[in-house]
């Protein structure tokens, strides 16, 4: 288990390989298709991302509403495939990081190779866990989105694996090769 703090530098980024499994600590920011969707508009238009996404890690995830007394309710991972048309467009703005479920399309992996970008997956059903590792929330921007708001956390040993490293290894393609490699060795 690699204990990871952010910001996510080149330097760390290039440390992690496909199969890692990660804790992550530090400050992350949220944000689906509807926020990223505004990213790249902000960019076109020369206006200011609402965070420097310089070395940050961005979680595709909408939240529940937080029940009373807790940070912030269930917050699972949203499938990643939704944000592939803006991924590299935040890599090439210095994102190094993001965290969802689900495959990533040739460009965006392109882009993590070219840019140092690390894919991490999150369980999927897993809402609860990882609202525990959540310390603080905080809504940064477009609170008019609801759920997709963009939101500031910070998390304590957040529970990843790394799914595409910046070397364009995908755990889901790796991965399964090794399946059925050893499923033809009779294992």
């Amino acid at each position: 288990m690699i204990k990871l703090e952010t910001p996510l530098t080149v330097e760390k980024a290039k440390t992690l390989h496909a199969g890692d499994q990660v804790l992550l600590s530090g400050v992350i920011y949220t944000g689906r298709d509807a926020a990223h969707k505004r990213f790249v508009e902000l960019v076109a238009k020369g206006e200011p991302l609402p965070f420097d996404p310089q070395d940050q890690v961005i979680y595709y995830v909408g939240p529940t509403p937080a029940k009373p007394g807790a940070v912030i309710g269930s917050c699972g991972p949203t499938t990643s495939y939704r944000m592939d048309a803006y991924a590299p467009k935040m890599m090439e703005l210095g994102l190094r990081g993001m965290i969802g479920k689900g495959r990533r399309n040739d460009e965006v992996k392109a882009a993590m190779r070219q840019y140092a970008g690390v894919y991490f997956g999150a369980i999927g059903g897993a809402g609860a866990l990882i609202a525990s590792c959540i310390k603080s929330c905080e809504i940064i921007a477009f609170e008019d989105l609801g759920t997709e708001a963009v939101r500031k956390l910070t998390v304590e040993d957040l529970p990843l694996t790394v799914v595409v490293d910046s070397y364009g290894e995908d755990l889901y393609i790796s991965g399964r090769e090794d399946y059925l490699k050893g499923k033809a060795n009779g294992n």
